[in-house]
């Protein structure tokens, strides 16, 4: 089965790519290696405002997350000239999320980007990974993960 084929699956429709918000790009590919921007989670096309430990929920968090990996996708999608097929690898993910000093449960909030990218592109989509307990993201954002990627 295809990427595509997974995602039509999965009844997930990527969205329009995002612009930056400040002085940087959306990814950057040296080589066969492509670094993807952080990407804030979103709600109805807005931040998706809060804190785990405080307002948000471990599940909500896990939902923003899984959000965040549809926008990474999206951008992926760009990064390979619009063709998924040539993602060789995924080879690491890292998540900061936006908690509360006693809130430890950052990797389950992360599982939600993880298990999507690992559900959509299989034993290619197995990938290193850290999450991190932050104060505070851009935009008062939940949570915002990166990813590294080989292309084919």
């Amino acid at each position: 089965m295809s990427f595509y084929e997974k995602l039509a699956e999965l009844n997930i429709e990527l969205p329009t790519v995002a612009a930056p918000v400040a002085a940087y790009v959306m990814y950057a590919q040296t080589g066969n290696t492509v670094f993807l921007s952080g990407h804030i989670a979103k709600k109805d096309g807005k931040p998706w405002v809060g804190q785990l430990g405080k307002n948000i929920t471990t599940e909500e968090g896990k939902l923003a997350a899984r959000s965040v990996a549809i926008d990474l996708m999206a951008t992926l999608q760009a990064a390979c000239g619009g063709d998924l097929n040539r993602v060789k690898r995924i080879v690491k993910l890292m998540s900061l999320v936006n908690s509360t000093p006693d809130f430890t449960e950052q990797h389950l909030v992360t599982n939600g980007a993880s298990e999507l990218i690992a559900e959509v592109f299989g034993e290619q989509g197995k990938h290193a990974r850290s999450a991190f307990g932050v104060a505070q993201i851009p935009m008062g954002s939940c949570v915002e993960i990166e990813l590294i990627v080989e292309l084919a």
